[in-house]
């Protein structure tokens, strides 16, 4: 916990969290991002599990889409930094914070077995007489850790952490603060 308050009491990311305008532009950018670069996640693979975009060849899929998903991954990736570094404490204890963070290493890791022997591979792809089966596997644990990581992101913001005392005293005790002031 030490390692979490000092993190988030750096002055920028103190001015960040305070802000009633920078935090949500970078929330906003952070999930606007998500968006269009999951889209983007998501015709690729479903080319690769030749669902969708048939008419056009893995390459020109994977080829059209690459350079707007490094930027988006880049952007989105610094957004997700800020915001968590900027809420260090709350973060540390959230189990669907690291749940997230843990699906990201396995993107990782889906990254670096299947980007050389089929993200960049595409030209032998495309010359199979059908999809192989390396690429719809590629394609489809990229849909699974993809939701998974969507999903942890959005439990992240629901996760109440456990107090000593019960849900209703809590409620109760908040609201007798609340009558007196």
């Amino acid at each position: 916990m030490p390692i979490a308050e000092a993190i988030q009491n750096i002055g920028f990311l103190t001015d960040l969290r305070e802000s009633a305008l920078v935090y949500p532009i970078v929330m906003t950018t952070h999930l606007a991002c998500i968006a269009v670069f999951g889209g983007m996640i998501l015709m690729t693979d479903l080319r690769l599990l030749g669902v969708a975009m048939t008419e056009r060849s893995v390459t020109q899929v994977v080829n059209q889409f690459r350079f707007w998903k490094r930027l988006g991954f880049c952007i989105m990736v610094t957004m997700g930094a800020l915001l968590a570094s900027s809420e260090a404490v709350k973060y540390s204890g959230n189990p669907y914070f690291w749940a997230k963070m843990s699906l990201l290493i396995l993107v990782a890791v889906h990254a670096a077995i299947f980007r050389p022997r089929v993200y960049n591979n595409t030209a032998e792809i495309d010359r199979a007489p059908s999809l192989p089966s390396l690429a719809k596997l590629a394609g489809t644990l990229s849909l699974g850790l993809w939701l998974g990581v969507l999903t942890m992101g959005r439990l992240i913001g629901y996760y109440e952490p456990k107090t000593d005392q019960p849900r209703a005293a809590v409620a109760q005790h908040a609201n007798i603060g609340h009558m007196q002031r």
